[in-house]
């Protein structure tokens, strides 16, 4: 069969962002070569396609010890927050087109990299693919411009076991008053996680947005799955399949593989959360993680001595380590107490929230008990700074501005 011209353009790009997109015929190749900044490079291989086959792609397996520990030496103490926007609610807020925000974007970016932050940890969602797998490329590619320009290298979330598992999209409900995070959804929602039909279309989500980004010097790694054993106790727990953690346990060992199949050049990863992380007495879910993960990142939101024994108890691993949640200050995780031992230890910082605004993450989980209405919670639960970019507590940021002050930038602003 004569293969055509998109093909031919696409395979004399194997690693460029948004290939993957032009040879699945989601992306004219009018789109693909107006895709800026990225345009200049893929220009420069098909007018070279030699030098483009020339580099072999590495086969689809996890990253050895030494690779994984030779790309973690490149980068500067990472160190940086869970990002949302303070005019999204969830995930599909922030990145529909209809109230996807640059500006609030931007703006953002820009209170983070003042104090020293270099990454951020960001959340897509299967549903944004689906409804339209062109547009929602470009709105990511417009975000990874706007985050390069503040020497930010993001961490993006391909799938989500928390909170609400019926995500819609179109309009989101506003926040419910006093609740922490009233309106994060799941990806993917409690029906396309039962039913074995959607797995063609969430391995097609992985491969479009991974193949698309692949090469993106912008991107600092991909974490498959958030909390995938995540049952929700005390929100939602009564809503999920009674048999998810079965599901997800099957679903996860095959998104590593239809991400590694697009080769990226990032780490891939899966963040353990709870109980053992060694020993006879870890879960299935967890060895999974820890089995397929390039880099080993975990959360951990306990006292300062809970996240350095949690640390040491993954050490033996020999793998880059990334503490990709953490911050809670009602329960004891600090700015203050945690990240002189994540620079001693050289283990990324990645805390819960940025800015307060829709997601109402200042206030603790136990709001979904008893919601904060009349009053205040003592202290802020999340968050770094409030909407008008002032700090909640000054004493934080210049604390992670002195700790980050010798951090060199990243070598690329853009790819």
């Amino acid at each position: 069969m004569t293969q055509s011209p998109l093909h031919d353009l696409a395979d004399s790009l194997p690693n460029a962002p948004f290939a993957g997109l032009l040879r699945r015929g989601w992306l004219s190749a009018v789109a693909f070569l107006r895709l800026a900044p990225l345009a200049a490079a893929c220009l420069a291989a098909v007018a070279h396609p030699s030098s483009a086959h020339a580099q072999q792609l590495p086969g689809a397996e996890r990253w050895s010890q030494q690779k994984a520990q030779q790309w973690y030496a490149q980068q500067p103490w990472l160190v940086g927050s869970n990002y949302l926007p303070a005019d999204a609610i969830d995930q599909l807020e922030m990145w529909q087109p209809e109230t996807f925000n640059p500006q609030q974007i931007d703006r953002e970016m820009g209170w983070a990299e003042a104090i020293g932050m270099n990454t951020m940890r960001v959340f897509l969602h299967d549903l944004l693919w689906q409804q339209d797998p062109a547009g929602f490329t470009q709105r990511i590619d417009r975000f990874l411009a706007i985050a390069a320009r503040h020497h930010i290298r993001p961490v993006f979330v391909l799938f989500d076991s928390c909170w609400d598992p019926f995500p819609k999209l179109g309009p989101q409900h506003p926040p419910v008053p006093g609740v922490h995070n009233s309106g994060w959804v799941q990806s993917p929602g409690a029906a396309a996680l039962a039913d074995a039909a959607a797995r063609p279309r969430l391995k097609q989500y992985v491969q479009g947005v991974v193949g698309a980004f692949a090469a993106d010097p912008r991107i600092l790694a991909w974490d498959l799955w958030n909390e995938p054993d995540n049952t929700n106790v005390g929100s939602y727990e009564r809503l999920n399949p009674p048999n998810k953690i079965a599901l997800v346990l099957d679903l996860l060992p095959q998104v590593f593989a239809w991400a590694r199949a697009e080769h990226p050049s990032q780490p891939l990863t899966s963040g353990v959360w709870q109980g053992a992380w060694s020993g006879p007495a870890m879960s299935a879910m967890t060895r999974i993680q820890l089995d397929q993960s390039d880099i080993v990142t975990f959360h951990n939101y306990g006292w300062p001595e809970d996240f350095e024994r949690r640390v040491k108890e993954l050490e033996p691993l020999q793998r880059p380590l990334i503490c990709t949640e953490f911050m809670a200050r009602g329960a004891g995780s600090t700015f203050d107490t945690v990240l002189p031992i994540a620079l001693h230890a050289k283990v990324g910082a990645i805390a819960w929230g940025l800015v307060n605004g829709k997601s109402q993450t200042d206030l603790p989980w136990d709001s979904w008990q008893r919601p904060y209405v009349t009053l205040a919670p003592t202290v802020w639960f999340h968050d770094v700074f409030h909407p008008d970019g002032s700090p909640y507590r000054v004493r934080e940021t210049e604390l992670i501005r002195s700790l980050t002050a010798n951090n060199p930038l990243f070598p690329l602003a853009t790819p």
